[in-house]
Protein backbone atom coordinates (compact mmCIF):
# COMPACT_ATOMS: atom_id res chain seq x y z
CA UNK A 1 0.00 0.00 0.00
CA UNK A 2 1.12 3.67 -0.47
CA UNK A 3 0.48 6.32 1.39
CA UNK A 4 0.59 9.98 0.98
CA UNK A 5 -0.46 12.81 3.66
CA UNK A 6 -1.32 16.43 2.87
CA UNK A 7 -3.53 18.93 4.61
CA UNK A 8 -0.89 20.49 7.22
CA UNK A 9 -0.18 24.47 7.30
CA UNK A 10 -0.24 27.38 9.61
CA UNK A 11 -3.31 27.35 11.94
CA UNK A 12 -3.61 30.19 15.23
CA UNK A 13 -3.64 28.51 18.37
CA UNK A 14 -7.40 27.51 18.99
CA UNK A 15 -7.97 26.95 15.28
CA UNK A 16 -8.81 23.56 13.48
CA UNK A 17 -7.03 21.65 10.57
CA UNK A 18 -8.00 18.12 8.78
CA UNK A 19 -5.09 15.86 7.82
CA UNK A 20 -6.00 12.65 4.80
CA UNK A 21 -3.82 10.21 4.37
CA UNK A 22 -4.77 8.90 0.89
CA UNK A 23 -4.09 4.89 0.36
CA UNK A 24 -3.50 3.56 -3.54
CA UNK A 25 -2.70 -0.27 -4.30
CA UNK A 26 -4.77 -1.31 -1.03
CA UNK A 27 -7.70 -0.33 0.52
CA UNK A 28 -6.85 1.03 4.20
CA UNK A 29 -9.39 -1.28 5.38
CA UNK A 30 -6.97 -4.11 5.46
CA UNK A 31 -4.63 -2.48 7.84
CA UNK A 32 -4.01 -0.81 11.24
CA UNK A 33 -3.93 2.78 9.91
CA UNK A 34 -1.76 5.21 12.73
CA UNK A 35 -0.92 8.95 12.95
CA UNK A 36 2.46 10.05 13.99
CA UNK A 37 3.97 13.53 15.05
CA UNK A 38 7.80 14.22 15.17
CA UNK A 39 8.51 17.92 16.36
CA UNK A 40 12.12 19.25 16.26
CA UNK A 41 14.51 17.68 18.05
CA UNK A 42 11.84 15.25 19.99
CA UNK A 43 10.83 11.33 19.23
CA UNK A 44 8.17 10.44 16.50
CA UNK A 45 5.19 9.87 19.01
CA UNK A 46 1.94 8.46 18.35
CA UNK A 47 -1.10 10.41 17.72
CA UNK A 48 -4.24 8.18 16.48
CA UNK A 49 -4.94 4.95 14.99
CA UNK A 50 -8.05 2.93 13.78
CA UNK A 51 -7.79 -0.71 13.67
CA UNK A 52 -8.53 -2.82 10.79
CA UNK A 53 -10.72 -5.09 12.53
CA UNK A 54 -13.73 -3.19 13.79
CA UNK A 55 -12.66 -0.20 13.38
CA UNK A 56 -11.71 0.73 16.64
CA UNK A 57 -10.18 4.07 17.53
CA UNK A 58 -7.04 4.91 19.87
CA UNK A 59 -5.78 8.26 20.94
CA UNK A 60 -2.68 9.60 23.13
CA UNK A 61 -4.17 11.43 25.95
CA UNK A 62 -2.67 15.06 24.56
CA UNK A 63 -5.10 14.70 22.25
CA UNK A 64 -8.57 12.93 23.43
CA UNK A 65 -11.32 15.24 23.06
CA UNK A 66 -9.55 16.89 20.40
CA UNK A 67 -8.44 14.76 17.42
CA UNK A 68 -10.59 12.50 15.90
CA UNK A 69 -9.21 9.50 13.37
CA UNK A 70 -11.92 8.18 10.56
CA UNK A 71 -11.91 6.69 7.47
CA UNK A 72 -13.69 6.94 3.86
CA UNK A 73 -14.06 4.00 2.32
CA UNK A 74 -15.52 5.23 -0.99
CA UNK A 75 -12.01 7.80 -0.85
CA UNK A 76 -9.84 5.27 0.65
CA UNK A 77 -8.46 7.85 2.61
CA UNK A 78 -8.40 8.13 6.59
CA UNK A 79 -8.75 11.72 8.35
CA UNK A 80 -7.66 13.01 11.02
CA UNK A 81 -9.59 16.08 12.39
CA UNK A 82 -7.45 18.56 15.04
CA UNK A 83 -9.23 20.94 16.63
CA UNK A 84 -8.70 23.03 19.38
CA UNK A 85 -5.09 22.87 18.45
CA UNK A 86 -2.49 23.87 20.94
CA UNK A 87 1.45 25.32 19.93
CA UNK A 88 2.95 22.11 21.14
CA UNK A 89 0.24 20.61 18.56
CA UNK A 90 3.53 21.99 16.12
CA UNK A 91 5.13 19.00 14.41
CA UNK A 92 5.68 16.81 11.75
CA UNK A 93 2.38 14.30 11.30
CA UNK A 94 2.83 11.21 9.45
CA UNK A 95 0.34 8.51 8.68
CA UNK A 96 1.58 5.23 8.52
CA UNK A 97 -0.10 1.32 7.71
CA UNK A 98 1.01 -1.88 9.55
CA UNK A 99 -1.27 -5.22 10.64
CA UNK A 100 0.71 -5.87 13.94
CA UNK A 101 -1.05 -6.99 17.10
CA UNK A 102 -3.53 -4.30 18.52
CA UNK A 103 -1.22 -4.12 21.70
CA UNK A 104 1.70 -3.00 19.69
CA UNK A 105 -0.50 0.04 17.41
CA UNK A 106 1.20 2.77 19.55
CA UNK A 107 4.40 1.45 18.18
CA UNK A 108 6.05 3.36 15.31
CA UNK A 109 8.75 0.22 14.93
CA UNK A 110 5.45 -1.91 13.85
CA UNK A 111 3.85 -0.15 10.89
CA UNK A 112 5.26 -1.38 7.72
CA UNK A 113 4.28 1.15 5.13
CA UNK A 114 4.84 5.41 5.70
CA UNK A 115 3.91 8.23 3.68
CA UNK A 116 5.54 11.72 3.51
CA UNK A 117 4.96 14.22 6.33
CA UNK A 118 2.88 16.97 6.53
CA UNK A 119 3.94 20.10 8.28
CA UNK A 120 1.41 21.47 11.39
CA UNK A 121 2.61 24.77 12.49
CA UNK A 122 0.39 26.13 15.26
CA UNK A 123 0.94 29.59 16.32
CA UNK A 124 0.20 31.49 19.83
Amino acid sequence: VQLQASGGGLVQAGGSLRLSCAASGRTFRNYNMGWFRQAPGKEREFVAAIARSGGYAYYTDSVKGRFTISGDNAKNTVYLQMNNLKSEDTAVYSCAAGIQVLSAIYSPGTYAYWGQGTQVTVSS
